[in-house]
């Protein structure tokens, strides 16, 4: 089956690769991060109908005992996705890759490129594959926000077609990133490995989360693997990125806010290691 949940399509986009692009966000992920800032991504609707009831404007009704959304009445206040009990979404779109590239062949005027994102988009092959195959016919850059829980050695026709990977390394630690994602990370570590042998890391981002997490020695780890192919000359880069309690689930919201002096120190660390670009937001 090729056709995916999406769950939201951004035409134009500065900050999901270089240059303009445009984002597709997959619905459904296979991490359940206790910081993620986007919680109602990571299941996939039941058709419960929990959400119906709570609905203003008549948006969300239940049809033959399946969920329907209809866009064009919803006011945007997001109750049904603060009733949902699987943190997932009736408001998404399943399309087949072709309408995907009709999009593309409709902004490309505009964009250098294509971002796939999610939840988390390796779940999806299929469409992926297809949506940067007619990319690349365009002449067009892409590229995979992931988390790396995924076999990329194994997958040759999706490298194929895929100019690099963006990749989440949430927690080198084992056991911090269990409890943080309840899954194991050693299918990560392989993908941070690989991906940047094979020339396929366009860069790797880690959430600074104070106390909660062993962020120093992530960055630390992550830099020790990196630091061969920095030598060499790749200009893989390393986005360090503020953790913020907005959107967050509510045992989340009191975590402070690393400070810029933490984010500074991390930053060095990968500077000194020879991270060509380091990031911080």
């Amino acid at each position: 089956m090729s056709a995916a949940p999406v769950n939201r399509i951004i035409p134009y986009s500065s900050v999901d690769g270089p240059g303009n692009r445009t984002v597709f966000f997959f619905q459904g992920c296979n991490f359940n991060c206790g910081y993620c800032h986007n919680p109602e991504t990571i299941g996939l609707c039941s058709n419960c109908g929990a959400c119906v009831s709570v609905c203003p404007t008549g948006a969300i009704r239940m049809e033959d005992g399946v969920v329907r959304y209809r866009r064009e009445v919803c006011c945007g206040c997001d109750a049904c996705l603060c009733a949902c009990p699987r943190s997932a979404s009736p408001k998404v779109d399943w399309m087949e890759p072709e309408e995907g590239i009709e999009l593309l062949r409709q902004y490309r005027p505009f964009i250098r490129g294509v971002t796939v994102s999610g939840g988390e988009c390796t779940l999806r092959r299929a469409f992926v594959i297809r949506l940067f195959e007619g990319a690349k016919e365009m002449g067009l850059h892409t590229l995979m926000d992931s988390n790396g829980n995924y076999d990329f050695s194994a997958d040759e026709p999706l490298l194929r077609v895929c100019d690099g990977v963006m990749l989440d390394v949430k927690c080198v630690n084992a056991k911090a990133h269990r409890a943080l994602t309840g899954r194991e990370n050693d299918l990560v570590l392989k993908s941070l490995s690989f991906l940047a042998s094979a020339g396929k890391l366009e860069e790797v981002r880690t959430v600074v989360v104070p106390d909660l997490l062993p962020n120093e020695d992530t960055v630390r780890r992550v830099c020790e693997k990196l630091s061969p192919h920095w030598r060499q000359g790749a200009r893989i880069g390393y986005k360090l990125i503020r953790f913020r309690p907005l959107g967050v689930r509510a045992n989340y919201r009191s975590v402070a806010v690393p400070d810029m002096q933490t984010m500074d120190a991390l930053s060095r660390i990968a500077l000194d290691a020879g991270c060509p670009r380091v990031l911080v937001v």
